[in-house]
């Protein structure tokens, strides 16, 4: 037998570091040739690390929610080296709790209930006193003395409770319980005697309200997306514009696409218009269309478009990319969005597939309220976020009708973005919308 030692593989991309986001095996367990052992998260996707060796595994290199350097040692691992390998087993349990790099604190206190074993035997005597507790507290009160001017009482939290709630002060009721501790029935007999300090009802009361809490480690994607936002609102000087659009024309033409072409094309939704728009928006504003590497002072212009679609998974916000969204039409645009999305929700999205975005679209469909404030998709200059449709009373040619209104909220990095810049982009995309045969024109 041997130890061998299986470290966080470089990934590439200049990735210099993961998360640990969960572990497969234990120490202890046998584990075979490319059995997966963990799974880490990137900047860009969870990917799950291999064992090279089979074995029995000695020590784990961290815990849940850890970030590991690349090359950091990141399991341990008892190789099997011939047919005797199964020989070792036996004496597992003493290289386990020397060895493992998570276990170790543990195994030092192991001796610790020695010492508790002593005072098990004794609470055997309580049992009397408290058989028979109404004589033992009403004959006999020199027995119960308060606990000493100066000195925390003892007792339980549901006492401390109970006692707060009727407004007893622990420190004038004398304590029958064991070492001095004050039971319930301590407190029985005190109300008894000086009477409960509150009201039923305002007792009643406080029942009601709630005290639980819950604290909740913020890790693996959850994390990712908090310090990625973080960065981007802490480096990148946003600013919004707000432009309301009429969408009456454009969402006419994409019904009566989806009812032509129905079972034979995928289903239109707005998204696939909106990219065109953005498609042919950027050819005028290329500044729009654009990466801004602040720690090198350079800002990158792309003849691609390649489209972020921002989207809500069950772990948190992802956001795959629709490359090229210049060379699709409508059709190949919305079962990319549709295929991407899936993929993203389902877990199955690689790097590549979330990596790469040029300008990003955000939307929550009927839940996108009137105004959002985006942040952007950092290292990207600008994110168009789009609000919920509403049929409003609109004036047209002097006459009240009602029209489909849209707001498109978007944000854009101040640094690079002039104000003007941003507000013709965005205008842009509100003539194609309103008048949706611009968007088959070249």
């Amino acid at each position: 037998m041997s130890a061998h030692t299986i470290k966080v593989p470089d990934l590439g991309e200049g990735i210099a570091e993961v998360e640990l986001v969960a572990w497969h095996v234990k120490v202890g367990d046998e584990v075979h040739e490319d059995q997966a052992l963990a799974d880490v998260l990137t900047d860009k996707a969870t990917i799950e690390i291999p064992s090279a060796v089979a074995g029995r595994v000695l020590a784990l290199g961290g815990e849940v929610g850890q970030v590991l350097a690349v090359g950091a040692e990141l399991i341990r691992i008892e190789r099997a080296d011939g047919p005797g390998a199964a020989a070792p087993a036996a004496p597992a349990a003493a290289p386990v709790a020397t060895a493992t790099l998570a276990a170790a604190p543990v195994a030092a206190p192991v001796p610790a209930p020695a010492p508790v074993a002593a005072p098990v035997a004794t609470p055997a005597p309580v049992a009397a006193p408290v058989a028979a507790p109404a004589p033992v507290r009403a004959p006999a009160p020199a027995a119960q003395r308060p606990a000493p001017s100066g000195e925390r009482p003892i007792a339980s939290p549901s006492v401390r409770r109970r006692a707060w709630e009727l407004g007893i002060d622990l420190a004038g009721v004398a304590a029958s319980g064991p070492a001095g501790r004050i039971m319930q029935a301590d407190l029985d007999a005190h109300a008894a005697a000086h009477g409960a300090g509150r009201a039923p009802a305002a007792a009643a009361g406080r029942d009601m309200a709630r005290t639980d809490e819950e604290v909740i480690p913020v890790i693996g994607l959850r994390r990712r997306i908090a310090m990625r936002m973080q960065e981007a609102k802490r480096r990148i000087p946003h600013f919004s514009y707000v432009e309301e659009v009429d969408v009456t024309e454009v969402e006419a033409l994409r019904v009566a696409l989806n009812a032509k072409w129905q079972g034979e094309r995928v289903r239109l939704t707005l998204l696939p218009l909106l990219m065109r728009a953005i498609v042919l928006a950027v050819r005028e504003f290329p500044q729009i269309n654009a990466l801004f590497d602040d720690d090198a002072g350079t800002l990158t212009r792309h003849g691609a478009v390649h489209i972020g679609i921002a989207t809500q998974s069950e772990h948190g916000l992802l956001v795959p990319v629709v490359r090229h969204a210049e060379s699709l039409d409508l059709w190949a645009a919305a079962a990319e969005v549709a295929r991407l999305a899936e993929a993203a929700r389902n877990g199955s999205a690689t790097r590549d597939e979330l990596a790469g975005s040029t300008i990003t679209i955000t939307s929550l469909g009927a839940l996108g309220g009137i105004v959002s404030t985006p942040v952007i998709n950092r290292p990207e200059v600008a994110i168009v976020g789009v609000n919920r449709m509403i049929e409003r009373p609109t004036m047209r040619g002097g006459a009240v009708v009602p029209r489909l209104l849209m707001n498109l909220s978007s944000s854009f990095d101040h640094r690079v973005v002039d104000g003007i810049d941003a507000a013709r982009f965005v205008q842009a995309l509100r003539t194609r919308l309103e008048t949706p045969g611009l968007l088959f024109l070249e």
